[in-house]
């Protein structure tokens, strides 16, 4: 048995996240979760809400609520939709918890203590009216390129030219569109990357099995331009981590907070021992996660990801652990997603374009757009979501193939034999052929699922339907049961196993409709056909089934029709 801890990039407190950030991190993460728990596997699979930063208070802000309410009350929502979407997290945690505050200032001072840390006097934009200092991505202003009257104080969306605030012709500030701007100095931390770059390096090196998309990341980060910079890690705002050195206020920076992706990664630590601690258990209950004098030698880590957290997850967090000299658990494979476009565009939450989790689970279960997401993941490019196609895979797959066996193969066998697995007959040439083919597809299933080869595996799976169908075509136990009816007897017998093989393999893509056969089948033995033979023998004779309701259904055009218009947004 092997020990197996996963993490799902965190999703951000400011609001519902929609469907291209759920299959970029939080459900393949959750398929391979599975997986490995099903394989016999010890998992800890963790993640939480990212809760500090400018975007938290701007949001609460609006809402108007203080922000701890804001965020605390948006934390229940976002579990509420992961619980929705059957998303099997150990811990679902929150990166404000007082754990995080702990271990983000016990970091600090490690880093320190090892002079990874220097302070830096710089200036930085500060509206009068807000009454803040403002991050380069809330000033705005006219680009000195191009012209472009919409360009933040980081970078020039219309041209792509990297900017300084001071760049920007006329600029305001977004909170308020004031243009009451001056430059005003401040202090910060800055963590010493460029210190670590040749220990990052061959980190990095050493990771041969990484996925292009996230070794070409990492390695412009580090090498591109003027290469790994040092990063700040304070920020002038009111709500996040205090920056304190261990349980001492730090000299200097009172008043300021830790930058939001300093503290955002080592929740994934602090959400294990938030874990520990609401099951009432020790330190060593999570040290053995993450601390490899502690045990967690013999784990094996693996994070997931959108491609746009890559170089904060090779970069900036491995800095961190390392930059600490203490032993902690670093990432083994870092499984990293490109981007899910919606209908012809992108998804955007200020136009209300696309699909929203929330949205999604109003018009149809989880299974439906777990099946879909994860059978179409942005594996080695770029995917898109449209309604036709959704509706396509939807009718195809889940409607058709696997929905059409239960629903055929139970109320055949309801109707010739009553609802109780008949003994007659024994297996022929078809059925030991079918056999061997499913077990030999197993095995390519259980690989790509191993590799988080993602749409392979649901391929992979989908013929393992398709083969089941096409035995029940040749065999035709609806015509041979007017002949030889114990014969009809032993291939209604196999079929009826068939569909609790189907529901153990599948429960990783679509769990409900998994747990949906194996209650139609009276069966709570979720044990993994690894012995495919046993496996169609496992459900005896005479043991009792019912009909389940229908598994899926289908998609109506009308209905398309009408998700397409409503969920279209505000097109430019």
């Amino acid at each position: 048995m092997a020990r197996i801890l996963i993490t799902s990039a965190i999703p951000y407190i400011n609001g519902i996240k929609h469907l291209g950030n759920l299959v970029g991190s939080q459900l393949p993460a959750d398929l391979f979760a599975r997986f490995n728990r099903a394989m016999g596997h010890e998992v800890m699979f963790i993640c939480a809400t990212d809760e500090h930063g400018t975007p938290a208070e701007l949001a609460a802000a609006k809402a108007g609520k203080p922000v701890a309410e804001y965020c605390a009350e948006m934390h229940q929502v976002q579990a509420e939709i992961a619980r929705g979407f059957r998303l099997s997290f150990d811990h679902f945690g929150r990166s404000s918890s007082a754990r995080n505050h702990r271990l983000t200032q016990h970091f600090a001072g490690k880093l320190a203590e090892n002079g990874l840390i220097r302070e830096v006097s710089e200036k930085m934009i500060f509206s009068i009216d807000d009454n803040r200092f403002l991050p380069d991505r809330y000033i705005e202003g006219t680009c000195p390129n191009c012209g472009y009257d919409s360009a933040r104080g980081d970078q020039c969306d219309n041209c792509t030219k990297q900017l300084d605030p001071t760049d920007l012709i006329n600029p305001h500030s977004t909170i308020s569109g004031s243009t009451n701007l001056e430059m005003r100095e401040t202090k910060h931390l800055y963590l010493m990357q460029r210190a670590l770059k040749d220990k990052l390096e061959a980190w990095i090196d050493s990771k041969t099995d990484w996925p292009v998309l996230t070794t070409s990341i990492a390695k412009k980060w580090l090498n591109d331009g003027d290469g790994l910079q040092d990063r700040g890690i304070t920020r002038d705002l009111h709500w996040g981590i205090p920056v304190m050195k261990g349980d001492q206020p730090w000299p200097g920076m009172e008043g300021k907070v830790f930058y939001v992706w300093f503290d955002a990664p080592i929740e994934y630590i602090a959400g294990t021992a938030e874990w520990a601690d609401a099951n009432g258990l020790g330190d060593e209950a999570w040290e053995r996660w993450w601390r490899t004098d502690k045990g967690a030698a013999d784990v094996t880590y693996y994070q997931f990801m959108g491609k746009d957290n890559v170089p904060f997850h090779t970069l900036s967090f491995p800095a961190t652990i390392l930059g600490s000299g203490e032993p902690w658990k670093l990432v083994d494979y870092l499984k990293s997603f490109n981007y899910l476009n919606y209908d012809g565009g992108q998804f955007s939450t200020s136009r209300g374009r696309g699909v929203f989790m929330d949205q999604a689970l109003s018009i149809l279960p989880a299974d439906y757009w777990r099946w879909w997401l994860l059978s179409h993941a942005p594996e080695s490019s770029d995917a898109e979501f449209t309604w036709e196609n959704f509706q396509a895979s939807v009718n195809k797959d889940l409607a058709d193939v696997l929905g059409n066996l239960v629903s055929r193969v139970t109320k055949f066998a309801r109707s010739k034999f009553g609802e109780v697995i008949p003994a007659g007959g024994s297996f022929g040439a078809q059925e030991t052929a079918l056999i061997a083919d499913i077990g030999a597809r197993l095995r390519d299933y259980e690989g790509h699922m191993a590799a988080m080869e993602v749409r392979k595996a649901a391929a992979e799976l989908r013929a393992i339907w398709v083969a089941g169908n096409e035995y029940l075509q040749a065999a035709a136990p609806w015509s041979v049961v007017k002949t030889d009816p114990e014969q009809a007897q032993a291939q209604v017998r196999l079929a009826l196993n068939l569909i609790r093989i189907y529901a153990v393999i599948s429960a990783p893509f679509i769990p409900d409709a998994s747990a949906a056969m194996m209650s139609a089948l009276n069966c709570t033995d979720w044990s993994w056909p690894a012995d495919t033979p046993a496996a169609m023998r496992l459900l005896p004779p005479g043991h009792a089934f019912a009909v389940p309701e229908n598994l899926f259904r289908k998609i109506t055009d009308e209905e398309r029709a009408d998700w397409q218009a409503r969920f279209a947004g505000i097109r430019n």
